[in-house]
């Protein structure tokens, strides 16, 4: 019985999942935020965000929908008096490619990963000027910013999240931005523009 139980809830869970090529988007939404080393909302930024699909820009804060890929998204923000906010949002694979290589075999896998679809973003970015970041899609939970990390590791908190930053409270000015694998921060984007 108990066989008969777990078989039967595999298969149901296959054709709820089912493959990212058939339920997912090649698109997705995601939240960006500016704020200043204290904490403080930073209003009317300029960003741009970029994978190998094409650039994107936007005003902060707000949405915009960029193309998943199985690449790295690079995000630069800009607002002048302040140091550039910089930073990389890593992509990680989502539940439809493994429902893919699970019931469905390697071809549908295949397909999601070429098309990106396999793929996801962090949905809500909040980005820190001064800083370069990295946000992962794990670090998400449900009505929050996706918590952004230094080079180090260290996860940045910012004073909107209910934690002091971790320059908050020093006047020490921000060391230039450097990028997550300590080159000049600012990401190469691709020439197509959406």
């Amino acid at each position: 019985m108990k066989l008969i139980t777990t078989s039967a809830l595999a298969i149901l869970f296959s054709q709820l999942t089912g493959c990212a090529t058939i339920t997912g988007d090649s698109a997705q939404s995601i939240r960006v935020e500016t704020v200043a080393l204290d904490g403080s909302e930073v209003k009317d930024a300029d960003c741009e965000l970029a994978n190998e699909y094409g650039s994107y820009r936007l005003k902060t804060p707000g949405n915009i929908t960029v193309r998943r890929s199985s690449g790295d998204l690079n995000i630069t923000c800009k607002k002048e008096g302040l140091p550039d906010a910089g930073a990389r949002a890593i992509s990680r694979v989502n539940g439809g490619m493994f429902g893919n290589i699970i019931f469905g075999g390697g071809i549908g896998a295949i397909i999601d990963h070429s098309k990106g679809t396999g793929y996801s973003y962090p949905s809500w970015l909040r980005m820190m000027f001064g800083k370069v970041l990295a946000f992962d899609r794990t670090d998400d939970k449900d009505g929050q910013p996706s918590v952004g990390k230094e080079p180090d590791g260290k996860p940045v908190a910012t004073a909107q999240s209910g934690a002091p930053s971790s320059a908050a409270g020093t006047s020490t000015p921000a060391a230039p931005a450097q990028s997550v694998t300590g080159q000049a921060a600012a990401p190469s984007v691709p020439n197509q523009t959406n």
